[in-house]
């Protein structure tokens, strides 16, 4: 079965992330959105819309995939390249990109959305938002790049530091996402009847930059192939002193009731 479904609704490529049960980004994944990425555009999409599931956009990074690949440099390498991949692709493509979230984005699933040029998130009781400090992590400094293009310096650090995850209402009112949808109607649908926006433009609450995001993923790739990075046990971002440690040890016992993925 395939890892991305895609749709087509007229020239709006829809692309599905299809990893039940919450879309967990393994290099798989990552890899398939890639490559699904890359294939829209070639077959003459004007527009995409990425999706996730009904209940959950995306729970971010595989984490139990990463834990088991214990202090193996060049899978973790792989693994994070892979994710990295996938962001870049988002954010430099030459079509407008739309993120159409009917559920929870944490992490990772967030950061795709931060890649995109629109985000819509679906009223109700969704969240959204970078929540590794809540783990005892530092989102890498290329992502936090992407957030504070979004919201502003001051709102991203806030957001940051606590590692919030806003609701859809709250999200919206300090434009995380700049539009909520009623789940009534089908988010993918309402996206590919939008009219067609320009790409690459900035509006300090609405949507990304692409050059900027391209560049954020290029820098943090950069720091992986030169170690700038500690991978394995110790360390998947910055290390907040033994926190960092402390918080990986904790996922490996199960302290953390985490069935999927919950951190970049």
């Amino acid at each position: 079965m395939s890892l991305i479904e895609t749709t087509q609704y007229g020239h709006v490529h829809e692309l599905r992330l299809a990893r039940a049960p919450v879309n967990a980004l393994n290099p798989e994944l990552c890899n398939a959105l890639t490559h699904a990425v890359h294939h829209a555009v070639n077959n003459g999409a004007h527009g995409i819309v990425l999706a996730g599931g009904p209940k959950v956009f995306s729970a971010g990074l595989d984490v139990p995939y990463l834990l088991s690949l214990g202090d193996d440099q060049d899978a973790l390498l792989q693994a994070w390249k892979a994710f990295f991949n996938a962001a870049r692709a988002l954010a430099a493509c030459p079509v407008p990109v739309v993120s159409a979230m009917a559920g929870h984005a944490p992490a990772g699933g967030c950061v795709l959305a931060l890649c995109c040029d629109y985000r819509i998130l679906a009223d109700g009781p969704y969240r959204i938002g970078l929540n590794e400090t809540q783990v005892g992590l530092v989102a890498p400094e290329g992502i936090q790049a992407l957030l504070a293009r979004a919201v502003g310096a001051h709102r991203a650090e806030r957001l940051l530091v606590a590692g919030a995850m806003p609701e859809a209402a709250e999200a919206l009112h300090i434009q995380t996402p700049p539009h909520c949808a009623c789940r009534r109607h089908r988010l993918p649908e309402r996206c590919a009847h939008r009219p067609r926006p320009l790409c690459g433009h900035v509006d300090g609450a609405g949507y990304t930059d692409g050059a900027a995001c391209h560049v954020g993923a290029d820098w943090e790739i950069s720091r992986l192939q030169h170690g700038q990075h500690q991978l394995g046990r110790a360390a998947q971002a910055h290390a907040l002193g033994g926190e960092h440690k402390r918080a990986i040890d904790q996922l490996r016992r199960g302290d953390h009731r985490i069935q999927q993925c919950v951190i970049t």
